[in-house]
């Protein structure tokens, strides 16, 4: 048994490094081929907005062989023409090295089939004897195809993955390219949160005028008109007392509801945790719930998380056909990470002015990371970062 698993973790190694050689070999002949058309197009490629989306091609493909999310960048046109010269300076010999190994690969397997076709093929100098017959063609290009494999394995890797970190490092935004990116982006968001911020108020003044202030001003008259009937008829007045105190009750749950809206006194009451173990119980669908450690979270990052969990658990039940959903949430340092999901249809988007819209807008509020995940189909996925500090 031992022995089974040692074979299956050497063929597994071997898999996992003949896919990464495999990547690699076609990121480098990509490469070749980009740096060819760059030094044909160069005229064309040094108007700023054709550099911009060429260098931004290519900073996707470096980050994805890294495995390295790449954010976009704002316009650096004299970054963008300073790479260009360098992807011709390395992309070129990078390039050439990987379809060089490529194309003696591919040529050792054809000359094995083909080996009275080519009897006199330029093999390696460790196996130059010409090929006579199926059993040296097939022991020579068996030896070709190893001694290739693993200069390959051992080249293309390490070149590549060289390569597209040079791409990435010549392309990164400067300290104060980030900056001014950051203070665009600070800018936007306190638009937006101010716009929401009026949004709001609006929302909890029309919600107190129309429906608690009526409510009380139908109160004060059903008194007033209970004052003055109550010495010609007892009976009467006392309907009306006991009609208004019915809309006292009713003016309480309204006004309850509004300061819900606000913050929720079960946040108060029972903290996160707790709101969250409360507001999976009704939910519309099972919910697995975990809660890590959560220490001392500020009372507006905790309104944020709850109102996610409400609002994506509303949509949940409502859109999409699900049939369970989990929330995780923990802390993690000075961040509060918080993941919801489903296994429902997907499709689920943060447009402007629907509710993942507007908790788009709370997250952001407090400088906050927000993403959606929903391809059609499903699962959707949420997850947000909250700073507690």
């Amino acid at each position: 048994m031992e022995a089974t698993n040692q074979v299956h973790g050497m063929l597994g190694a071997v898999g996992e490094r003949s896919l990464k050689t495999w990547r690699s070999g076609v990121y480098l002949i990509g490469v070749l081929a980009a740096a060819a058309t760059t030094l044909v197009a160069l005229p064309l490629l040094c108007m700023p907005s054709l550099a911009q989306r060429w260098a931004e091609r290519h900073r996707r493909h470096a980050g994805a062989l890294l495995g390295r999310p790449v954010e976009p960048r704002s316009r650096v046109p004299h970054r963008n023409i300073a790479w260009l010269a360098v992807q011709i300076g390395l992309g070129l010999p990078s390039g050439a090295l990987a379809a060089l190994l490529a194309g003696c690969l591919l040529f050792t397997s054809v000359t094995a089939l083909l080996w009275w076709t080519f009897p006199g093929a330029p093999w390696l100098p460790v196996v130059s004897n010409p090929i006579t017959d199926w059993g040296s063609a097939i022991s020579l290009s068996a030896v070709n195809l190893a001694v290739l494999s693993v200069l390959s394995a051992l080249i293309l890797p390490p070149l590549a993955h060289a390569h597209a970190r040079c791409c990435l490092a010549l392309l990164a935004p400067s300290t104060e390219e980030r900056l001014v990116e950051r203070v665009t982006e600070l800018t936007k968001t306190r638009v937006d949160v101010l716009q929401a911020h009026s949004s709001e108020l609006r929302r909890i003044e029309r919600d107190l005028h129309d429906g608690v202030q009526a409510r009380l001003v139908a109160i004060a008259l059903r008194l007033g008109v209970a004052d003055d009937t109550y010495a010609d008829d007892p009976e009467a007045a006392a309907a009306l007392v006991r009609r208004a105190q019915v809309e006292t009750e009713d003016a309480m749950t309204e006004l309850r509801t509004v300061i819900h809206t606000i913050y929720p006194p079960v946040l108060a009451d029972q903290g996160l945790a707790g709101a969250l173990a409360t507001l999976t119980a009704r939910a519309g669908v099972p919910v697995r719930l975990e809660v890590g450690p959560l220490g001392q979270v500020p009372a507006a990052v905790e309104a944020v998380a709850y109102f996610a969990a409400t609002e994506t658990l509303a949509n949940t039940a409502r859109h999409s056909g699900a049939t369970e959903a989990s929330i995780r949430v923990a802390r993690d340092g000075a961040l509060l990470r918080m993941r919801i999901a489903d296994n429902g249809i997907g499709g689920a988007v943060a447009d402007r002015g629907t509710g993942l819209d507007g908790l788009r807008r709370r997250v952001a509020a407090l400088d906050g990371a927000f993403k959606v995940d929903s391809p059609t189909g499903g699962p959707t996925v949420l997850t947000l970062e909250l700073s507690c500090v």
